[in-house]
C-alpha cells in the first residue's frame, strides 16, 4: 500500500483550475520532491494532502485512509507556510502542547529533546513572538518531527533557515527515511531537495508533467528537469 495515493485530483479557485488531473503515488520509505515554478500548484496540492483544503474531485488516500481522517492526522507531520505555532506561548509550551495533542509519552521530555535537536534549548522559555523568522521555522520543524510521524508533508521546509539549520533539517530528514518514514516536500531549493529525493514530481500550470525516480542527471544539473519539462 502506498503512503500517498492521488487519483485524478482537481482543484478550482472560482472557475480557474489550479490543479488538473493530478495522479501519482509515493511509496513508503521514499522521498518525493514536488517541484514547480511559483503558481504551479505545489502549495495547493500540499494543503489538500494535509487535509487543510478540499479537492473539487478526485481520490486521495494517506496511509490507507482519507486525508482528513483523525487517525491519519495523528500519523502525519506537517510543515507549511503558516508555520502553525503559537506566538504567545514559549517554545517549550508550544512543543509540550503538541506532544500532548499527539499523545506522545512524557511530553516534557519529548519537547526538551526536540528543542535540543533543533538548536533552541537555550531559548526554551522565550516567547515565540520574540523569535526571529529562522528560529520560528526551527521550532516548526521540531513540532513536525515531535511525534515521529510515518509521513512528513513539507511545504518549503528550508525557508528562512541558514546553512547550519538547513544541514540540521537534512540530517533529520535522512534519519526519518532510515526509520522507514515517507517524505513529500515542495521546495524551490532544488539542490537541497534533490540531494534527499528518491523520486521527483514536476507540476507546471496545475498539471503533473513529470513523475519518476530522481536521476543522477537531475542531481548533477538541478535545472535540467525544468528545461526538459517545465514548459510542457
Amino acid at each position: 500500500m502506498s503512503a500517498v495515493s492521488v487519483n485524478n485530483l482537481w482543484k478550482y479557485y472560482g472557475d480557474y483550475p489550479a490543479l488538473r488531473e493530478i495522479t501519482f503515488s509515493a511509496e513508503r520509505g521514499t522521498c518525493l520532491a514536488v517541484l514547480g515554478r511559483n503558481g504551479a500548484g505545489k502549495t495547493t496540492l500540499l494543503r489538500i494532502l494535509c487535509g487543510l483544503s478540499r479537492a473539487a474531485r478526485g481520490e486521495i488516500r494517506i496511509l490507507g485512509r482519507a486525508a482528513r481522517h483523525p487517525e491519519t492526522r495523528a500519523r502525519v507531520g506537517i510543515l507549511g507556510h503558516g508555520i502553525g505555532i503559537y506566538d504567545e506561548l514559549s517554545a517549550m509550551e508550544n512543543l509540550r502542547l503538541f506532544a500532548r495533542l499527539f499523545d506522545v509519552k512524557d511530553a516534557d521530555a519529548a519537547a526538551a529533546r526536540w528543542l535540543e535537536r533543533t538548536g533552541l534549548a537555550h531559548v526554551r522559555h522565550g516567547l515565540v513572538r520574540e523569535f526571529s523568522r529562522g528560529m520560528r521555522q526551527r521550532l516548526a520543524v521540531a513540532r513536525a518531527f515531535l511525534h515521529e510521524p510515518e509521513l512528513l508533508l513539507l511545504d518549503e521546509p528550508f525557508t528562512a533557515l541558514d546553512d547550519r539549520a538547513i544541514a540540521m533539517l537534512q540530517g533529520l530528514l535522512r534519519e526519518a527515511l532510515e526509520r522507514g518514514a515517507t517524505i513529500l516536500m515542495s521546495t524551490h531549493q532544488l539542490r537541497e531537495a534533490l540531494e534527499l529525493a528518491t523520486h521527483v514530481a514536476l507540476i507546471n500550470r496545475g498539471r503533473l508533467v513529470y513523475t519518476g525516480e530522481r536521476t543522477g542527471e537531475m542531481l548533477a544539473d538541478p535545472g535540467w528537469l525544468y528545461r526538459r519539462y517545465g514548459e510542457a
